[in-house]
């Protein structure tokens, strides 16, 4: 020790604020693993550090006193010597923990911690084991590779490797325990003096939350059994039991075979997958990935083949398949739209919705030539029919250029209608629409109404309720820009000339030659107009499919299906909508739709319509053939739930005022999908509901 520190504490006045006792608090605590019981002696002292805590009295200047005495007298202790076993003597009160190490009957270091709320309600026999843990961390440095004797007076803890833990708690401590070579040996109380000393201090502070492990102890005594069974390991082991110094790796002690520290297991293929399902799909596992999982079981056990096990068993996790995102590029390589052969004989159309009312408007039908991209924007109100929207058709388009050959169209509810449908059957015009939840097969149109949308928004901004009155502006504005698809202006593209400047133009003789020599070569321009737009297809396809990776499946696969629109609009709010399966199946592949494209077999009664993009899929890994209900939805893709049952009741605030609210079981759902909801606004939502 030195010796100028203890001088100096020796003779240290009385402290006389905050300040000068931390000061000599600091300097006493130098020699704290000196001191038996130092947190209890200077407990009065610790309590001045409080806010507004400061009060000398008689008790203070008694601890104060004492703990001068105590460090300017302190025991020396042993130097550890390392070829003689350690003892660690532990005990343990309500208050907390202590420990001391003992070598050839001389102290080696001391160990105290107090116990938190948490903590302090765990039984006797946890808080000995607890004891038995921190004292074995704590001195990991001394202990770790030899093999040491822990003394306690709890005498149930010397079957601590035989008993079965039961408690979280416990089982997650003999996990731990299992990394060190030890044995429980029982002491009386009366002679464990020092660690029941040490135990009995006052709160120090609390313990860290501490994991807990589903690992049981017979697991060990499981693992142990499958030895046996392996012809590898008897020879292993015999060889070992004789003293042979091949296998290195490999230890035998205490009829324990481990390498490099972890248990080896046997070749029994059920306990390997059931540890390895263990601490994957365990809340401690979390269901991560291969090297996570990997990493966890390599601390604690060993086998031939164990990574390649493991990754086989994460990769056909069912609840990862599931649950989790995909991070490799999207599947499916981008497959253009054939090019029309004449001017507005194909077309695109689709609705912007949402708009603020302008002049009882709140919606643009928007259609596009997809040769010429020559536009349209017609101003709507809602709610609007399959009737109506073709009433607005044939006043605004049809008079124009007549009926088209075919239609490429979303799987919107009017393009989706009867009445629609049969309507165009009838004209003998064809319907393309989009495989479900895939909009950008329909990708013209909805970056024409991108670009609508920014037109307005730049010119309306202050004004939004009068975008109508720049509709037809914006229509012009579009159709006199230059597309890089096509190396011209829509305008030119459709009528052969350019659009007219805005400063007037003076007629020349030549202009009328110049009009009928755009006639003369009508249809030269348009094998330019496809030629640009036959390269700007293919210059697109490049760029697309660098972010895109081929996929393709064969008849009878087995696929999960992503539903990107799984929300449901008869309920308020949706709770676990952050936490709802990403995929849904598996279901079975029965034909190929083109080429990017699958009709899968849904159950019966399902409305979403059966084909789906391949960036929608993702094959299923594994070889049982389970089929799971999919959510039935309406044909605009929002699940349709009624309410099922009331699972539970409570009383709630909203506002100023009590409420009561209901737990909700809903129809379609999953149970853990059950929300709380008003119950006066459940009533008027669902009066047949009987609450």
């Amino acid at each position: 020790m030195d010796q100028a520190k203890v001088k100096c504490i020796r003779e240290w006045p009385a402290p006389k604020s905050v300040k000068e006792l931390r000061g000599f608090l600091g300097l006493s605590g130098y020699y704290r693993r000196f001191v038996q019981g130092y947190g209890c002696i200077a407990r009065p002292l610790t309590e001045l550090l409080k806010k507004d805590g400061w009060k000398w009295s008689q008790v203070e200047e008694s601890a104060f006193e004492r703990l001068k005495h105590c460090v300017s007298s302190a025991p020396v202790l042993a130097l550890p010597d390392f070829n003689v076993h350690f003892i660690v003597e532990t005990d343990t009160s309500n208050m907390g923990v202590g420990a001391v190490l003992v070598q050839k009957g001389r102290q080696v270091a001391f160990f105290s911690k107090g116990l938190g709320v948490r903590y302090q309600g765990l039984s006797v026999y946890e808080k000995e084991m607890l004891a038995a843990l921190m004292a074995v961390k704590k001195w990991t440095a001394y202990l770790v590779g030899r093999h040491f004797i822990i003394k306690t007076d709890h005498q149930s803890l010397k079957f601590l490797t035989e008993n079965q833990a039961i408690t979280p708690f416990q089982q997650k401590w003999v996990i731990k325990m299992m990394g060190y070579d030890y044995e429980v040996q029982y002491r009386k109380g009366c002679n464990n003096v020092v660690a029941d000393v040490l135990s009995r201090r006052p709160e120090l502070g609390s313990l860290m939350n501490m994991g807990v492990s589903k690992v049981t102890t017979d697991l060990r005594e499981r693992v142990i059994a499958t030895w046996q069974k392996d012809e590898r390991l008897l020879k292993l082991i015999k060889e070992k039991e004789e003293g042979s110094l091949r296998h290195a790796k490999y230890k035998w002690d205490r009829k324990i075979l481990t390498r490099k520290g972890e248990l080896v297991v046997g070749n029994d293929l059920e306990l390997r997958k059931e540890i390895i399902e263990l601490f994957h799909g365990s809340v401690f596992g979390g269901h991560s990935g291969a090297k996570p999982t990997i990493h966890r079981i390599t601390s604690i056990f060993y086998w031939k083949g164990l990574r390649k096990e493991v990754r086989n068993v994460v990769r056909e996790c069912m609840t990862c398949q599931r649950n989790k995102g995909e991070l490799s590029l999207p599947g499916g390589l981008l497959q253009p739209l054939d090019i029309p052969n004449s001017i507005w004989s194909s077309i695109s159309m689709d609705f912007i919705e949402g708009l603020p009312q302008s002049k009882r408007r709140d919606c643009i039908f928007v259609v596009v030539d997809r040769l010429t991209k020559y536009a349209h924007f017609v101003a709507i109100a809602h709610p609007f029919t399959a009737k109506s929207v073709a009433q607005v058709f044939l006043e605004n388009i049809f008079k124009l250029h007549g009926l088209p050959t075919e239609i490429v169209c979303d799987r919107d509810r009017v393009f989706m209608s009867t009445f629609w449908k049969e309507l165009m059957n009838k004209l003998g015009v064809k319907i393309n629409a989009s495989t479900a939840y895939h909009p950008q097969s329909d990708g013209q149109t909805e970056r024409v109404n991108q670009c609508l949308e920014t037109y307005l928004r730049c010119m309306t901004g202050e004004r939004p309720k009068e975008w109508c009155d720049w509709l037809h502006l914006a229509e012009w504005w579009y159709n006199t820009c230059f597309h890089s698809a096509i190396q011209v202006t829509p305008y030119q593209a459709f009528y052969g000339q350019p659009p007219t400047v805005h400063v007037p133009y003076v007629a020349r003789d030549s202009l009328v030659a110049e009009v009928d020599r755009s006639l003369q070569h009508r249809e030269a321009a348009l094998k330019i107009l496809r030629f640009h737009m036959k390269r700007a297809q293919d210059r697109m396809k490049i760029q697309s499919d660098k972010k895109r990776r081929e996929r393709e499946f064969q008849v009878e696969d087995w696929v999960f299906l992503k539903l990107q629109p799984y929300r449901q609009q008869t309920v308020v709010s949706r709770s676990c909508q952050k936490f709802a399966p990403k995929w849904f199946g598996p279901f079975a592949v029965l034909s190929k739709v083109g080429k990017v494209a699958y009709r899968l077999q849904l159950p019966e009664g399902s409305r979403v319509h059966p084909v789906f993009h391949v960036s929608q899929l993702k094959k299923r890994v594994r070889t049982d053939k389970v089929q799971y209900d999919l959510p039935v939805v309406d044909p605009d893709g929002s699940i349709n739930k009624e309410p099922c049952r009331i699972i539970d009741r409570r009383l709630g605030r909203r506002g100023n005022r009590a409420v009561t609210e209901v737990l909700v079981e809903w129809s379609n759902s999953f149970p853990e999908d059950s929300t709380w909801e008003v119950l006066h606004l459940l009533k008027q939502r669902y009066p047949q509901f009987d609450t």
